[in-house]
């Protein structure tokens, strides 16, 4: 199944990609203003986006519900200054460009949001391998980002053989004191540089990341 976009403009604008869409790389889904649902955001990839119908500031609104989305605007003159926008797309365009533009976006965007973690009000750069709170920023190891990330993404505490085995895959040189060796400088520099010791979380289950939920 192709991943969607979903098509945000003018009825001018939507029977353009209604004719061409057989010819793109994505599925289409149509936003209806007469109807509006916010249901498919979820499972949208982004937003190809009409520029002339933010003359109305209610679509500005409409389209601050799609913040975690790449929206591409699609221009058909260079007078409106938008920001906001992932990328903007001069019209007329070709099919091949088009398409080659989007599809640039699109990975971009899945290229950020899959190198990069929120956790509480930290951001964990998976491919810079540092973890940054506000303008303040340390540098980890691989294995330090790895055991963010699994701790983080479980949703549960986690014992000391689960992360033995995830991460170090039970090698011979690494034991349930390699775990708690790692854990405690991991903890230890985040505590110096940031003055939070609550990031990491122990219990008689084992170890987590601290999570919205358990505050």
């Amino acid at each position: 199944m192709k991943p969607e976009l979903l098509v945000f403009g003018s009825k001018s604008f939507n029977n353009t990609f209604y004719e061409i869409k057989e010819n793109l790389d994505y599925s289409l889904v149509f936003f209806d203003f007469n109807k509006p649902t916010f249901n498919i955001f979820s499972s949208i990839s982004g937003i190809l986006a009409d520029d002339k119908i933010f003359k109305n500031k209610a679509n500005l609104n409409i389209i601050n519900k799609f913040k975690k989305k790449p929206i591409i605007l699609l221009q058909n003159t260079n007078i409106y200054d938008l920001d906001n926008f992932d990328n903007k797309i001069l019209l007329p365009v070709s099919l091949s460009e088009l398409r080659i533009k989007i599809r640039n976006v699109i990975a971009a965007s899945e290229f950020v949001t899959n190198s990069s973690l929120k956790i509480k009000d930290y951001f964990l750069n998976k491919n810079e391998k540092k973890l940054t709170k506000f303008d303040i920023s340390i540098s980890l190891t691989e294995r330090e980002v790895q055991l963010i990330e699994l701790l983080f993404n479980e949703k549960k505490s986690l014992s000391k053989d689960f992360i033995l085995q995830k991460i170090w895959k039970y090698s011979k040189d690494a034991d349930s004191h390699t775990v708690e060796t790692h854990i405690y400088r991991l903890r230890k520099k985040i505590s110096n540089k940031f003055g939070d010791d609550n990031f990491i979380l122990s219990s008689n289950m084992g170890y987590m990341v601290w999570r919205e939920e358990i505050k």
